[in-house]
């Protein structure tokens, strides 16, 4: 029997998406305008902004339209894949938070274009797509992805939930590098749309086994993600390895550095 809390938070967590699109729009219009209508603000930290709101406009709006738009369609071919669907939502949501840091990457590398320089601004910690998510950040999501497909397959989150509690996962992460990161509300959607379209690929709760999840299960749906990179400890050899073989470039301070 699904409980009457549920559906509620089940009904609302849509309603929660659009509510934190709209914020997420007002406090970036702000910091936008303070930022760049400010003459004591430097050259780099404009292109920084500018970098953001490119970021927002290709992932976040453009991708995002098209998620919501094409997501049901790909969802069914994607369960059509004769592979487990623990792997299919671990490949996925990999798939698409690469293509979310070429994103990211191409606006750090664009940083001329943007009035700056290439390490002087930039929203990446590196200008190499193949350091930055080989050692800064899609190394750190898989994980985080493993422990989503082990939570899926014990509660029945929503598409919604599942954005938001990602979203919620990926600002908490965020605020660890820089405190203020938390009041952009974007990251909901940066990190979210690397988990929505995957989630709506999923077979039904009934063949995963999944049940309703209780209040505590949305609480474990963010913390579980969260210390899932120690997964990583047993590669970290073999990362520290490939990390001294490449001698990657990077702006700001790394696990491996």
């Amino acid at each position: 029997m699904v409980r009457p809390g549920f559906i509620r938070f089940r009904c609302s967590a849509g309603l929660l998406v659009k509510l934190v699109a709209i914020y997420s729009c007002c406090a970036l219009g702000a910091i936008s305008a303070l930022v760049l209508l400010s003459e004591e603000t430097s050259v780099h930290d404009k292109a920084i902004i500018k970098m953001a709101l490119g970021l927002n406009l290709l992932w976040c709006v453009l991708c995002g339209m098209l998620m919501r738009r094409f997501g049901e369609p790909l969802g069914a071919r994607v369960r059509a894949i004769p592979l487990p669907w623990r792997l299919k939502f671990i490949l996925f949501a990999t798939a698409l938070a690469l293509a979310e840091e070429a994103i990211t990457v191409s606006m750090t590398n664009l940083a001329p274009l943007f009035g700056s320089e290439v390490g002087k601004a930039f929203i990446t910690a590196s200008a190499n797509y193949l350091h930055t998510v080989l050692f800064h950040s899609v190394i750190v999501f898989i994980p985080m992805f493993v422990a989503w497909s082990f939570l899926l397959g014990r509660y029945d989150f929503s598409a919604a939930s599942v954005f938001l509690l990602f979203g919620l996962t990926g600002s908490l992460a965020e605020m660890s590098m820089q405190p203020m990161n938390i009041l952009g509300g974007f990251w909901f959607f940066v990190y979210g749309l690397m988990v929505y379209v995957p989630v709506r690929a999923l077979p039904p709760a009934s063949e995963r086994g999944a049940r309703p999840p209780q209040r505590r299960h949305y609480a474990l749906a963010v913390v579980l993600p969260l210390v899932s990179p120690v997964l990583l400890l047993p590669f970290a050899p073999l990362l520290s390895y490939l990390y001294r073989v490449t001698a990657p470039e990077f702006f700001v301070e790394t696990p491996f550095g």
